[in-house]
Formats: structure tokens, sequence, C-alpha cells
């Protein structure tokens, strides 16, 4: 009998098999993106994204339907607003268990309902099925960007500031945390760790403020540094990273005090949805200014070199080792 060789990994599938599936649309940008854009007439593009949960994967079983609704969403909201977009219209497919009531639907709707409100979006349509399998949930979101104006992985050149917002950790020590002590444990102990992970917040109106400004753009979905990685594959840069600027928040510290050894999630966890993004050392005014304006910190956590892969520095200067730069599903 023939050994048949392994599958590859995630995005060696997507290079080999899928990419070229996507040759003649430009829109499409080789699948390099989260997400394509499509020309749609009155100096707009459209932009589109794709998203998919699988429940015991991307959520716990026991979640509230609410929460788990509004993460959908959240997640392809974050992104558009790494491409710049703003957000219309979404399309949502659901397979569900025949365990799930009319009740868990209801809770479902109304937290999409409370985010449609919120980012000014509808749902446009979509499908549903019954599944033997786990829940599982897919959503498209839909946005618009001035034509030629939205953000991709691909602008980078060396020499820019690599900048993230708001505070890096915190989902992925929560989700360190239940997986070892329990949800119940976990709200106690470190609950604003916990409603991160549970409710991603989409920099959306950063990422429309980035327009012109980043050179390149991408949410922290997989982890820091395999998220910077994507931008330097595409790019064609290297960059540094100061571990030490990493912006973490109180609760964070305060956790990650008593737990030294979850230290390296910090920089390979994934699920902050924060905008990670490359600009021109001389727009650091501007961006400045853009992060008083929105009462978000915009932190430059290092730059970009000569090179082809992201590096973590340490405050003596030395390369910091990490097991994994972030979150693969095969």
């Amino acid at each position: 009998m023939t050994s048949q060789p392994p599958r590859s990994g995630e995005f060696e599938t997507i290079d080999r098999y899928l990419a070229p599936l996507s040759r003649g649309f430009a829109g499409a940008r080789g699948l390099t993106d989260d997400t394509a854009s499509l020309i749609i007439g009155d100096g707009n593009e459209a932009v589109i994204t794709l998203d998919t949960m699988v429940s015991g994967v991307h959520f716990l079983p026991g979640d509230p339907p609410d929460l788990i609704a509004r993460k959908l969403l959240r997640v392809n909201l974050s992104d558009l607003a790494s491409a710049g977009a703003t957000p219309r219209t979404y399309f949502l497919s659901m397979s569900l268990p025949s365990s799930l009531i009319d009740g868990w639907i209801a809770a479902f709707a109304g937290g999409l309902d409370a985010d449609q409100k919120s980012f000014g979006v509808v749902l446009g349509g979509g499908d549903t099925t019954s599944t033997p399998g786990p829940l599982t949930l897919s959503l498209t979101a839909i946005g618009e960007t001035p034509l030629g104006q939205a953000i991709s992985r691909a602008g980078a050149a060396p020499g820019q500031d690599i900048y993230v917002s708001g505070t890096i950790g915190d989902a992925a020590l929560a989700l360190a945390l239940i997986q070892s002590a329990g949800v119940e444990q976990a709200l106690r102990e470190a609950p604003g760790l916990v409603a991160r992970y549970r409710l991603p917040e989409p920099r959306v109106l950063l990422g429309i403020s980035l327009r012109g400004l980043a050179t390149a753009a991408i949410d922290v979905s997989d982890g820091l540094m395999a998220d910077l990685g994507h931008i330097c594959r595409i790019s064609g840069v290297g960059a540094e990273v100061a571990a030490a600027t990493v912006p973490l928040s109180p609760e964070a510290r305060h956790f990650l005090s008593k737990r030294k050894e979850l230290s390296e999630i910090v920089y390979c966890g994934g699920d902050d949805y924060e905008l990670l993004f490359t600009a021109r050392p001389e727009d650091a005014a501007k961006l400045s200014a853009l992060s008083e304006k929105l009462a978000l910190p915009l932190t430059r956590i290092g730059r970009t070199v000569a090179g082809d892969r992201p590096v973590l520095v340490s405050e003596s200067g030395e390369e910091v080792s990490l097991a994994s730069a972030g979150w693969r599903h095969f």
C-alpha cells in the first residue's frame, strides 16, 4: 500500500489550490487578503469578506447565543475595518443542529439586531440548513470604499513604522484561563479578559480614518506575530517588533503577574481583532491626532526592515524565540 502525503498547511493549501481559481479577478488579490474588492460605480468599490465560526472551535458551546451572533458579525466587520471599508450589509448562513430551540435562535437574532443598530448594517439574505454536526455559522459582510482607497496587506516598505490599536493578548489569555479553569472560574478571576474574548470591538472608524495613512493593514485574529507575518510575506518586507512596547491592558498585566508562563500568548494568541498597520514615519503626528480624536490608543511597536519575516526583539536587542507565531487551522 502506498502512503498518502500529508495534507498541506492552511496557507499553503490556499496558495496551491484556491488562489489559482481567482485568476482573472484583480479584486481578489490572489487571495492574499481577508477581503476582495469589486468596482460598483459612482467612484466606489465594494469590499467583501467572509468568516465561518464552528461551535467548539471559535466559540464555546455554552456561550450565550446573542454574544455568538455579535462576535460572528464583528469579526467580519473587523476584516472590513482592516481594508478601510464602511460596512453596508451582510449575508448569513446557519447550519443548525436539531437540539437548538426557537429561544436560542431568537436570542441569536436579538444579538444581530443590537449590533446592526450599533454599526449601521442590515441583513441582506442568506441560507439556513440542518446539520447532524456542530453548529456552524458563516457570514459574508460587504462594505465600500472610494475607488482605489481600500487598504491591503501589500503596501508596506522598509523603513516604515508598525502600529497596533488598543491592547493585545486579552482574548488569548481569557481562552487559556477558560481551558484550564473553566468558564465560571474565568469569569470570576478575569471578567474583562473574558469579555474581550466573547465580544471583540471591530475598529471600524479607525479603519475608515486610516485611508491614505496606513500603507498596509490587517486585523489581529491569528496572533500579533502571525498576522504581521502575513503583511511581511505579501509586502516583501521584514519587521522588528520591540516586545516591551506591545500594549497590554491593566487586567492582562495583573493576570500575567501571577501566570508568567503564559506571557508568550500575548505575541502569538489570536482573537484580539485590533488593527495592525504600517505607516510612513512622516505621518506620526497625524496618527497621534487620530488616536486622540478616536480616544483609542495607537501604539508604535516596531518598524519594517529589509527581509521577509517579523522578528520579536527583547529589551537587550536579542530575538525572542516563540514556540508558535500564531493560530493555524491546519
